[in-house]
């Protein structure tokens, strides 16, 4: 697999919001609501940050360690656990839920963001040791989301009627999905190699998240990355301070509030706290805690409690307590040695809100990063691109405007009535000189008369352009299949489609391409063409 790149500034692609290209831009308005620019300089701003406020190590160290046994992993990550120890080793996290086989591909571009650049921080600082961190959310509960997959343009649906955390969920009826991809893969290069992955990760794993924690470690052990379950009792422990704030005062939601009241002036708001941010997590359920007239209840349940018995319940089931996307970052980071955090444009911009709650509780904010995003171009499409006269990066446009600039560059401007326009103009304007030297009124009346002789002119034009593009019914399904090919159900294709279809052509190499052209942080979009 041989691979051209073109990178495109975010801006470019007509896909990412106004807060993220502001954020990209380091607008002013910005400026509070983030610790580090993405920089050199803001990885060793966030180093200091981060060595003057260490975690537990050792039970990090020792809950990863569990976690792994069984799991036929790498010496790399065996090595990078280890390293974990040293109060000079950092983590570069990302996060994702336990969508079914990765979900979409930007699942796996976000993990070969964080690989690649814990690699250039090792050259960058060599008397450090930088370790690439993958957090599962997999006490996720939103099955929607999580519980189908792309393939081919058709949705797959993973049927089942399981309820809660979708990691906690049996892998029961997966083998149907496995089977239909069977059919449309295994006759790839590397497609019975990919299906032997799924039915060793899937069909031979009790939950979701023990089988997407053996696919990650499967595509990615060799890079060294770390894959960690934080729906863990001893891990959680460590927010029970943080956890009791939220059930008895209710203080991260007024933390955050205040954020977003700033926040709110300019831009549209992400997340927004509840009065607490926890949900209860427990035998099929992950409903959210509710404080009604001094009783603790679980919405949707008839479970409740006083304020004593919710206490202890935190202090013996700490695991049936699972934060919200509020407090979810912070425990992260109060867990890791984490310096740089790399998300999507969702997730960079509910971090922004969260800078006040990280200042409240002495938790270091780590950089973030916004993660890299690929278009990939077969070389089939390539080719008609090609043909067309047109290039990868002109298909961010819409059909419309495409069609246009190619009749446009073929009719070599005869189109456009510009001299015509520009002559009626002139003409005006001569007439609106002689008339003002007569009476100033008349010039009124005069560009009343140019504004109706203009209308029909610029009317003209598109009517001009509309029968030209009729002559060209061919080159607009050529643009049509071409668009729908690239940019599925008129989508970014990494918001839509999966990684399979690509690994079962290119195998491993599908994913060392993708780390061979990940920038780290220079915050560009890459189209990736197969040469």
């Amino acid at each position: 697999m041989d691979c051209n790149s073109t990178n495109l500034s975010f801006e470019q692609t007509g896909y990412f919001s106004k807060i993220i290209l502001d954020y990209l831009n380091q607008s002013p308005s910005l400026l509070p609501f983030y610790k580090h620019p993405v920089s050199m300089e803001g990885i060793r701003a966030a180093i200091a940050a981060r060595e003057s406020v260490q975690p537990d190590r050792a039970l990090l160290v020792k809950e990863l360690q569990q976690q792994y046994v069984g799991v036929n992993t790498s010496a790399r990550v065996q090595q990078n656990i280890q390293h974990l120890l040293q109060p000079n080793t950092f983590t570069i996290t990302t996060a994702h839920q336990p969508a079914i086989f990765t979900g979409h591909l930007y699942f796996i571009y976000k993990i070969v963001h964080v690989i690649k650049l814990a690699d250039r921080l090792k050259k960058e600082f060599p008397d450090k040791h930088f370790v690439p961190v993958f957090w599962m959310g997999s006490e996720d509960a939103d099955l929607d989301e999580l519980g189908h997959v792309f393939l081919g343009g058709e949705k797959l649906v993973w049927d089942t009627r399981q309820t809660g955390a979708v990691g906690r969920m049996t892998t029961k009826g997966l083998d149907k999905l496995i089977h239909r991809i069977d059919g449309e893969l295994s006759v790839q290069p590397h497609g019975k190699e990919l299906m032997q992955l799924l039915r060793t990760c899937y069909l031979e794993s009790l939950d979701i998240q023990i089988a997407t924690f053996k696919l990650i470690d499967a595509l990615f052990a060799e890079y060294g990355l770390i894959t960690i379950l934080p729906d863990n009792a001893n891990l959680k422990k460590i927010m029970d301070p943080v956890f009791r704030e939220d059930l008895l005062q209710q203080m991260p939601a007024g933390i955050v509030g205040k954020t977003i009241e700033q926040l709110s002036q300019e831009y549209k708001v992400q997340a927004s706290p509840r009065p607490i941010n926890l949900f209860y997590l427990k035998d099929g359920i992950r409903e959210l805690i509710e404080l009604k007239d001094g009783q603790y209840e679980v919405r949707n349940t008839a479970i409740h409690f006083t304020r004593e018995e919710i206490l202890t319940e935190l202090g013996n089931h700490p695991e049936r307590f699972s934060p919200n996307v509020i407090l979810r970052g912070l425990y992260q980071e109060t867990v890791l040695p984490n310096i740089a955090f790399i998300g999507g444009g969702g997730e960079t911009a509910y971090w922004l809100e969260l800078k006040g709650l990280f200042d409240h509780y002495q938790v270091p904010f780590p950089m973030l990063v916004l993660r890299n995003s690929f278009l990939i171009v077969e070389k089939k499409w390539q080719e008609k691109i090609h043909k067309l006269g047109l290039q990868s990066k002109d298909f961010f446009q819409s059909e419309n405007n495409l069609l246009t600039q190619l009749v446009s560059r073929h009719k070599n401007g005869e189109l456009k009535l510009k001299h015509e326009l520009e002559a009626a103009i002139q003409v005006y304007e001569q007439l609106k000189n002689k008339a003002a030297a007569i009476d100033q009124s008349l010039t009124q009346h005069v560009e009343a008369l140019q504004a109706r002789t203009l209308k029909p002119l610029q009317e003209l034009e598109k009517k001009l352009l509309r029968a030209e593009k009729r002559k060209y019914e061919a080159e607009q399904r050529q643009i049509q299949a071409i668009r729908s090919a690239i940019f599925p159900r008129n989508g970014l294709q990494e918001r839509v489609d999966n990684f399979m279809p690509w690994f079962a052509l290119w195998g491993q190499e599908f994913i060392q391409k993708v780390y061979e052209h990940s920038p780290t942080l220079e915050q560009e979009f890459v189209i990736l063409e197969e040469s």
